[in-house]
């Protein structure tokens, strides 16, 4: 019969549907079950404990008990230096490219490199030869001229006695007169041709225009210089004093020049590479006539004695200028200061040693410190060391010293470790059951 040969056909083709679905259906409640047992599991606790709360979990919740270990510092009121600081490019105060002044053969070179000279010391020496023969050839002219000018004085003394006899004409007298100024221009002209010889005679000792420090020769003994060349003898610089050239940002400009016109000198000084050792300490010279458009800065020169050398020229240092001094202020740590959704806050210390979240309002900051312009007064203590833990109203064990705390923190016990979840908790979980 048709009918009673389908049903079989029909369940033989329905029977692996049917498994698979079976099996599917198994393979989520097992999954089911184990999320159930996951979630159950109570979270290890640290130090041990058995319960959901262990004494890590006690001083972090919230204040509702448990102590952290802190350090603390006073809210001081005094007067607070305010220091900008920049890096800056130490410069001689005078820089000066040694060139003669009259050429000829490079005869003597009388410094030695590195030397420290005067103004006016002697430091090379060109062939004096050919300008002396141009000086005793410029005397011989005005010799010359010196005896035509007294032989025409002469007789133009001459002429007006005749003249005044009424012996010879006018005319003659005139001329006379006028030979004479003659004479006496060419004088004066062969005068500043001996004065020009003896200038260029007294070029030839090639002399130091400053005092200061020589560097290394350029030129050697026996080539031929003039006052042409573009490569100098020497160059000497000026390093005592000394200058050094650096910028400040046009926000701190107003500042700067209010002190600058004061009375009193503003204190600069440069420091080493890390900061920690001071090289020189001089005045603030004077500030730049514009401010530099690309950068926002203006530049800045100050002078130092240099007595013992430590700047040396295109020497990078760090400067530090005293710009003001804030008088009477509130002062705390820098590391004592947070920050919020709420703003600036720091944890001061209440009553029976609690935490008390305390917004503040901040000021200018200076090294370490920073002034509170309000939220706290002078004696408070606020924590510095042990913050990340702490919490309002929460007890806290109070320390000495930050190195203390930090100290003291480390044996409170180790952080609970991140239980795992997913497939890791499972295996995890069903290793404690085995």
């Amino acid at each position: 019969m048709p009918t009673s040969n389908a049903k079989p056909s029909t369940l033989r083709a329905l029977r692996p549907w049917l498994i698979t679905a079976m099996a599917f259906a198994g393979v989520v409640l097992l999954i089911m079950w184990l999320h159930k047992t996951t979630s159950s599991t109570p979270a290890p606790q640290a130090g041990g404990g058995p319960g959901p709360r262990g004494p890590a979990m006690a001083a972090g919740a919230g204040g509702q008990g448990g102590t952290v270990t802190v350090s603390v510092a006073p809210v001081l009121k005094g007067d607070l230096p305010v220091h900008y600081h920049a890096l800056g490019t130490v410069t001689a105060y005078n820089t000066v490219n040694v060139r003669p002044r009259v050429g000829g053969q490079l005869l003597k070179v009388l410094f030695q490199e590195g030397q420290e000279v005067k103004a006016g010391d002697v430091l090379a020496v060109i062939d004096p030869r050919p300008y002396q023969a141009a000086l005793d050839q410029a005397l011989g002219t005005l010799q010359q001229n010196q005896a035509q000018l007294k032989n025409a004085q002469i007789d133009l003394a001459r002429y007006r006695g005749l003249f005044a006899e009424d012996s010879i004409a006018k005319q003659t007298l005139d001329t006379q007169e006028a030979l004479v100024r003659q004479y006496e221009g060419t004088l004066r002209t062969n005068q500043g041709q001996v004065d020009d010889a003896r200038l260029n005679l007294e070029f030839t000792q090639v002399r130091a225009p400053i005092s200061g420090r020589v560097g290394l020769r350029q030129v050697d003994v026996g080539n031929l210089v003039t006052s042409s060349d573009t490569t100098p003898l020497v160059v000497i610089t000026q390093v005592r004093p000394i200058a050094v050239v650096f910028s400040l940002p046009q926000q701190q400009l107003g500042t700067v020049a209010r002190q600058l016109g004061g009375s009193q000198p503003v204190p600069v000084q440069a420091l080493d590479r890390n900061q920690n050792l001071a090289l020189a300490s001089g005045v603030l010279k004077t500030l730049d006539n514009q401010i530099d458009t690309t950068t926002g800065t203006v530049k800045l020169k100050a002078v130092f004695d240099n007595a013992d050398r430590q700047l040396f020229p295109n020497q990078f240092v760090n400067v530090s200028l005293l710009a003001e001094t804030l008088p009477g202020v509130l002062t705390i740590p820098a590391n004592a200061v947070q920050r919020g959704n709420d703003g600036t806050y720091v944890y001061k210390v209440d009553a029976g040693d609690k935490a008390k979240r305390q917004l503040v309002t901040l000021g200018t900051s200076e090294s370490e410190r920073v002034v509170v312009s309000d939220g706290l007064k002078e004696g408070e203590r606020v924590v510095v060391e042990g913050t990340d833990r702490l919490r309002d109203g929460m007890r806290m064990h109070i320390v000495g010293s930050e190195a203390q705390a930090r100290a003291a923190a480390g044996q409170e016990g180790e952080q609970p470790a991140p239980r795992p979840f997913g497939a890791d908790a499972a295996a995890q979980d069903s290793g404690k059951r085995e």
